[in-house]
């Protein structure tokens, strides 16, 4: 996994409530693990009106917001069901980070497990970063996930966040949950020998 340590980048702003898996990642594009075509269908019944068009109020199809690195979104954004493709999708298109009042839990689950930190603000502070990022003037924003702050840079304005230890572990380090687990190999590895060494009848 990539990790993440700090992110520059133009903000959008998708203030929609309860945008579910489903609308996130739509079934038809749930066929494969290669994560090969996850780009076109993010947000694909949103961003398309008929296949290779898109609709040209949306904002991911609009400049600035075409290079959207951060994602601003309405509160309970990934509910619904266990679908990690939709956060493939996600970082195939180039987001790297979403920030919202809050996410569906496996979603945010599957963010942390991608790269992408999913960070959780009170709704007064998250819009005034959603109005700054409908204005091509302001949308610019830096994350630091290592100091927990977003600054936006039209007016310097520096905001510190909340962020689950083992997560911000987890990315700043590049880890997924095989990758953590593999830290303590030497103490697994010590663990079966002794437990083995006490009952060797199970070792055989």
């Amino acid at each position: 996994m990539e990790a993440f340590h700090s992110l520059t980048g133009i903000a959008a702003a998708l203030p929609q409530a309860h945008v579910d898996t489903d609308q996130i990642m739509p079934k038809q594009f749930l066929r494969g693990v290669d994560r090969q075509g996850l780009s076109h269908g993010f947000l694909f019944d949103m961003r398309f009106e008929a296949p290779g068009k898109p609709r040209p109020d949306f904002v991911l199809n609009r400049a600035p917001w075409q290079q959207a690195a951060l994602l601003i979104t309405g509160p309970n954004f990934g509910c619904g069901s266990s679908r990690e493709h939709a956060v493939w999708g996600l970082r195939e298109l180039g987001l790297r980070c979403v920030i919202g009042t809050s996410f569906g839990g496996i979603f945010s689950d599957n963010c942390a497990r991608n790269g992408v930190p999913a960070i959780v603000l009170p709704a007064p502070e998250v819009d005034r970063l959603m109005a700054l990022a409908q204005d091509p003037a302001t949308c610019e924003m830096r994350v630091n996930l290592e100091s927990q702050t977003i600054t936006t840079l039209a007016d310097g304005k520096v905001l510190p966040f909340a962020f689950d230890p083992l997560r911000k572990h987890m990315l700043l380090n590049g880890l997924d949950a095989v990758g953590l687990t593999l830290q303590y190999a030497d103490d697994i590895h010590r663990f079966e020998q002794d437990y083995f060494k006490q009952r060797p009848w199970l070792a055989a």
